[in-house]
């Protein structure tokens, strides 16, 4: 079992820590909050009174963090990580911060001779609690093997992101993803109880259809990501009936800002000559306006 300097005890880092003690780890754990520390001493982890002491002689350290700023200053400032990191361990962020500042704080570390990566995690506290988290880890092959015992810890399921850096991108990808939906899905709800719709009707077709299943695993495969726009649904037809559902939601005084956004994406597709195309050449509209090499004529 490994000695682990774990710094961030909060909603998901406190039972994050747990599960590696449970695990049969030893840890030093560090946080401003003493209580949370104190929590963590009465399950066999011992106090660390500033990250270098969690650092001490530590072979793995790992930070869970609100932001990019405090793990820089957390392995950089003041009584740092690195001020006391053996030059063997190595240095886990698994906060959730900026794609740009996860790759400055590896390439500095690296410059002073020492080895990090990053490895976010997706699912929620409850997930945390249970150790079902999933880990998306960007490191090399190595390290993402050496830590793989921590990584069984905590999580139920370990995706090789691609590299240093990678973690931190997909993991930003899929909140960016679940979170905007979660504002288009609100929008949709509050027009189906506007209408007088019941919620279980609306419930059973939503999540029998690409509404509640999601593109990526439903119309892309078989159409844009196999080179195929011929169309199943045209962006005419798609363009036309999300200005009737924005008509209707007006009329009843729903705002439906994500749906008006995406009719602007839709107008634009087929200004662009795309409107007897498949709907799913949305995908490929915004890849050419974005500056990317067009996949699909």
């Amino acid at each position: 079992m490994s000695a682990i300097g774990f710094i961030g005890l909060g909603q998901m880092g406190m039972p994050m820590a747990l599960n590696l003690l449970k695990g049969g780890h030893s840890l030093k754990v560090f946080d401003i909050n003493e209580a949370a520390i104190q929590q963590l001493v009465t399950q066999g982890a011992t106090a660390a009174v500033s990250p270098a002491d969690a650092a001490l002689d530590a072979e793995f350290v790992v930070t869970m963090l609100p932001n990019g700023t405090l793990v820089k200053n957390v392995l950089f400032g003041e009584n740092s990580v690195v001020s006391a990191l053996n030059k063997d361990a190595l240095v886990i962020d698994m906060s959730t911060i900026h794609p740009h500042e996860t790759d400055a704080l590896i390439q500095a570390m690296s410059d002073k001779g020492f080895a990090m990566m990053e490895a976010p995690v997706g699912r929620t506290s409850e997930h945390a609690v249970r150790g079902e988290l999933l880990i998306m880890a960007g490191g090399t092959k190595s390290q993402i093997e050496r830590a793989q015992p921590l990584f069984d810890c905590m999580g139920s399921e370990t995706i090789d992101a691609g590299g240093a850096g990678k973690g931190i991108r997909v993991k930003i990808i899929n909140n960016y993803m679940s979170i905007a939906l979660n504002a288009l899905s609100a929008e949709a709800a509050t027009l189906a109880e506007a209408i007088g719709l019941d919620w279980d009707t609306a419930m059973k077709v939503m999540s029998g259809t690409p509404a509640g299943k999601g593109h990526f695993t439903t119309t892309w495969p078989g159409k844009v990501l196999a080179g195929d726009l011929s169309p199943v649904f045209m962006i005419d037809l798609a363009h036309k009936d999300l200005g009737i559902a924005l008509e209707l939601a007006n009329q009843v005084h729903v705002p439906m800002p994500c749906g008006a956004a995406s009719r602007e994406l839709y107008s634009a597709a087929r200004a662009s000559g795309r409107g007897r195309q498949d709907w799913t050449a949305i995908l490929e509209q915004l890849r050419v306006t974005s500056g990317l090499t067009a996949k699909v004529k």
